[in-house]
């Protein structure tokens, strides 16, 4: 592979392990970040001693000065973006639905659904054959909960999620003409440090032997491969796709 590989959230967890597979399959990586620039350039240090070329870029997704400068730093220092994996994300308590704060709501939708917007259309701009581009594709991460339902009181979490369902379908058949493919993937249960509030992988691992049909939980790795493959020529004809990568969760 070869190309331009932009990852929102690339810092840590699922990112990271996208991140530095695609800068070992050859992509010059961007890192973007919000504010852990050590991980962030602990990822680019990694993809560099693997004789691959990244860089980290601070940028929050919800801001969409942020965005826009990212992109410019990117064609600056890599070249035009060939495909974007749209990682970033949060999440807020568990609240119930009743006592629900709108300014975490409108925060939890500004980072995991117009940030995704905004990059996608920063990418869009410089992808398109429509103008001047080469193509590219674009990789949302999803999850598992904006359709099992199970994430009782995360209701914004498991919305904002269906919202990027929704707009990778669409989206898809709009870019489809101008050289762009757009996938989703939905990760199910995945060790990384997001859950270590509630005993890491141990507790992942208990939770997995009855909530999950493979008895285990994922590890990022796996979502990085399928993210991988899908910004590869063997998905050359894969668009409008949600990849399940949740052990049958």
């Amino acid at each position: 592979m070869s190309g331009v590989l932009v990852v929102t959230g690339g810092g840590r967890g699922i990112g990271a392990a996208i991140a530095e597979l695609g800068g070992a399959r050859g992509y010059k990586v961007c890192v973007n970040y919000s504010r852990a620039m050590d991980r962030a350039a602990a990822v680019v240090e990694s993809i560099r001693d693997q004789g691959g070329r990244a860089i980290a870029v601070r940028a929050d997704v919800a801001d969409e000065s942020d965005v826009v400068r990212m992109f410019r730093e990117v064609d600056d220092n890599l070249g035009p973006v060939s495909a974007l994996v749209n990682n970033a994300g949060i999440d807020i308590p568990p609240t119930d639905f009743a006592d629900l704060d709108p300014a975490k709501l409108e925060r939890l939708f500004a980072v995991n659904v117009f940030g995704a917007f905004l990059s996608a259309r920063e990418a869009i701009k410089r992808m398109s054959t429509a103008r001047g581009g080469a193509g590219g594709v674009i990789v949302n991460i999803s999850s598992r909960a904006s359709v099992h339902g199970r994430l009782v009181r995360e209701v914004p979490y498991a919305a904002s999620k269906g919202a990027i369902d929704a707009m990778t379908i669409t989206l898809a058949n709009e870019v489809a003409p101008q050289g762009i493919r757009v996938a989703t993937i939905r990760p199910g249960i995945i060790v990384t440090e997001i859950f270590d509030s509630i005993g890491g992988e141990a507790a992942l691992k208990e939770i997995a032997k009855t909530g999950v049909p493979m008895g285990r939980p994922g590890q990022a790795r796996e979502i990085a491969n399928a993210a991988l493959w899908l910004c590869s020529e063997e998905a050359s004809y894969v668009t409008g796709a949600i990849l399940d990568v949740g052990g049958g969760r």
